[in-house]
């Protein structure tokens, strides 16, 4: 069974992770899920979701001051880790491997064990600090996948952006979830 770890930080958008879970509890795939505190207080202002049920869509939740997690170790066998929405302060930390929470611990690992990392980074505009950041860590080997919106697929509702979205960075773990594609028949 695949294993993915799924972070979600206080960026805007949380709706991305909360798709993100839902699109892997459909595929069946293993999640191990750590929100950070100011991800916890933005989904209160995004979204009428709880906390409770935000982590009753995760196999597991490791809580983010939990630096001692199986997720935190490069024994504990994982695909790799996406984190949705991906905020500046956590790129930056991943960038200069300063891990103060289990959150950028884990992405530390993942890149470490040379495991598929996917930044869903939120921000809007970038100055030179946040590019440079951005290509350390893909330098290091993560993926930065901004969520994109495509309008190939003639989206009807936001959820549908949202879901195309995270599909597409969901296929970079090899997975094939289904969603319109280009040059496919709608």
């Amino acid at each position: 069974m695949s294993k993915i770890i799924i972070g979600i930080t206080g960026a805007t958008g949380i709706q991305y992770g909360v798709r993100t879970l839902e699109i892997l509890k459909a595929c069946k795939v293993e999640t191990h899920l750590i929100v950070s505190r100011a991800a916890e207080k933005v989904m209160g202002y995004e979204t009428d979701f709880f906390k409770e049920k935000l982590y009753g869509l995760a196999d597991k939740v490791h809580p983010v001051e939990n630096v001692g997690a199986s997720i935190a170790s490069g024994s504990f066998k994982t695909d790799g880790m996406i984190i949705t929405p991906c905020s500046i302060k956590t790129l930056s930390e991943i960038a200069t491997g300063v891990t103060s929470t289990l959150l950028t611990r884990a992405a530390d690992v993942v890149l470490k064990e040379r495991r598929r990392l996917v930044l869903m980074v939120r921000e809007t505009p970038l100055h030179a600090g946040h590019l440079k950041n951005m290509l350390s860590v893909t330098e290091m080997g993560g993926i930065i996948m901004p969520p994109v919106p495509s309008f190939y697929t003639q989206p009807a509702t936001v959820d549908e952006i949202i879901s195309h979205s995270v599909i597409r960075a969901l296929d970079l773990f090899g997975l094939n979830c289904k969603m319109p594609r280009w040059g496919e028949e709608k």
